[in-house]
């Protein structure tokens, strides 16, 4: 068989052990509290790479190791503001959230846990809320689709627009058949596979050298330049070639994920608050050795495709280095599942996106206006119709993007930063916190952010700086001079903290942690 058949073969292997997954979630999911919060029974272990899967999206595998490789270290950052973003969220936020969203009458979503927060009667909070998720959300599931057209026409030489209908049906499938359990577990194969890859991947590579320690000696060995060879004495420089506003804005990326919603919802999810602590330790080794692996995949490339004579197949941002290392190294096979990695990465990504845009559709916009519950079996339904919807917007928005992938990814993640990140801290952290200055500061960042980010600022400074920052200080200025929360929200803030102390015990139960907050209160 031919290469391109091998690689046929993997990739349909793969999708259909995803397929699999969400059906096998199917026949766990029953309720509606499962079909959207996986009835909070998930291990931190699976919690972990979930989020972790979720977030990494084709950055980690291609854009990273590309940007690495052509300009040296003064790329990584981005990836250090995210390391460090997301071990202040496992430890500041995921056990205050857990604890909190269920004391705050059970919340199973990001805009019903500010509503319930601070008993907001007017629902406008939920309601922007769910707004600001479905309009940055519709934009981020069409970059992921974007992805997957660009990666099935780049690797197979197939049709864009075929792939990306392949690729977005089966990711819809699982996601519509099996809800959050389909899309947790599945992100748990997909963030495998990633991490195996990135690790393998330079492995092999530096084994296959003559001299492994010239991948430290990238200025006497890079033939990409304009004029042949050229030197970079300042390829480890981490300041060098870029402005102090550049490395600001690349750092803050780390802020955003506070307020993305499709990664705070796992904390949502577990079992308990103190399975936190167990999934900080996954989730920050996962994610460390992931960015390693990348960062070695860019080192070893530099010598690699000197020594072997291989080409790059993208000479221009040279993100290809990854996919190219493994079709040199490995059999078809193998080869055609390393390469479905950066398949995993954008649809992990892509299907928990799906998931919590239906969610607030239904649960935030649907449920409040109707007129009375519908029953479980409809409620699933009706998600599920909801997945359809989003899913075909985002793809006729991808049938011609007029946006790079990163730009689309950039501008989301600022947005739910700068929205929802501020709000998230305060509403876990200030007891003083009310519906009006949480209102107005969600709608000071999404709008500073959608502002900053289309005028000429933003070759300045990443739009999720000024959006957050002034988001922040908007939402602490109008809570003061606004009435301070009723005393029922104050009690349920004290309970809740209680209940996130007592439980981070991790010899303490849960349930009956739960019991001695309410009776301390």
């Amino acid at each position: 068989m031919d290469t391109t058949t091998w690689y046929v073969i993997a990739m349909i292997i793969y999708l259909a052990a995803m397929a699999a997954i969400g059906f096998w979630s199917y026949k766990q999911t029953d309720q509606y509290d499962d079909y959207v919060l996986g009835g909070r029974g998930l291990h931190p272990f699976v919690a972990a790479l979930s989020a972790g899967a979720s977030d990494m999206s084709g950055w980690l595998l291609m854009g990273l190791p590309g940007a690495l490789f052509l300009s040296g270290f003064s790329e990584i950052w981005m990836a250090a503001g995210l390391l460090v973003g997301c071990w202040c969220n496992w430890k500041w936020v995921a056990p205050r959230l857990r604890a909190y969203s269920e004391v705050a009458g059970n919340s199973i979503t990001i805009p019903s846990f500010f509503e319930n927060r601070l008993g907001d009667k007017s629902r406008a909070l939920r309601v922007i809320a769910a707004a600001i998720i479905i309009f940055f959300f519709t934009f981020y599931v069409s970059s992921g689709m974007v992805s997957g057209g660009r990666y099935f026409e780049s690797s197979f030489g197939g049709d864009y627009l075929t792939g990306m209908l392949i690729i977005a049906a089966v990711t819809v499938f699982y996601t519509f058949v099996g809800g959050f359990l389909a899309v947790s577990y599945t992100d748990v194969v997909q963030g495998l596979l990633m991490f195996v890859s990135l690790l393998i991947v330079p492995i092999m590579a530096i084994i296959a050298l003559d001299n492994p320690g010239d991948i430290f000696s990238f200025a006497a060995n890079n033939p990409y330049g304009t004029d042949g060879v050229i030197d970079n004495p300042d390829y480890f420089n981490l300041v060098a070639g870029v402005s102090a506003g550049v490395i600001i804005g690349n750092f803050a990326w780390g802020l955003g994920y506070f307020g993305q919603p499709h990664i705070i919802i796992r904390f949502m999810a577990l079992r308990k608050p103190s399975d936190a602590t167990q999934g900080r330790r996954y989730g920050i080794t996962w994610m460390f050795l992931s960015i390693l692996g990348a960062v070695f995949v860019a080192l070893s490339g530099t010598v690699f495709f000197t020594q072997e004579n291989y080409s790059i197949t993208d000479q221009e941002s040279f993100e290809t280095i990854f996919l190219d290392m493994a079709q040199v190294m490995f059999h078809p096979l193998p080869a055609g599942l390393v390469l479905t990695a950066v398949l995993a990465a954008i649809m992990s990504t892509m299907s928990s996106q799906l998931l919590v845009v239906s969610t607030s559709l239904i649960e935030d916009l649907f449920m409040i206006f109707a007129k009375r519950k519908p029953s479980e079996h409809v409620l699933i339904n009706l998600s599920r119709t909801a997945i359809v919807a989003v899913a075909v917007i985002a793809a006729i928005l991808a049938i011609n993007p007029s946006d790079s992938i990163l730009g689309l990814v950039g501008f989301a993640w600022a947005g739910f930063g700068a929205a929802f990140g501020p709000l998230v801290l305060l509403a876990l952290y200030w007891k003083r916190l009310n519906a009006a200055g949480a209102i107005a500061g969600m709608v000071t960042g999404a709008v500073v952010t959608v502002a900053w980010g289309m005028s000429p600022l933003a070759d300045v400074l990443y739009e999720i700086v000024p959006g957050f920052f002034l988001a922040l200080l908007v939402t602490i200025v109008v809570s003061k001079v606004t009435k301070e929360p009723s005393a029922e929200i104050q009690s349920q803030f004290d309970e809740a903290t209680r209940l996130a102390t007592l439980a981070d015990k991790e010899d303490v139960d849960f349930e009956e942690a739960g019991q001695m907050a309410k009776k301390e209160a």
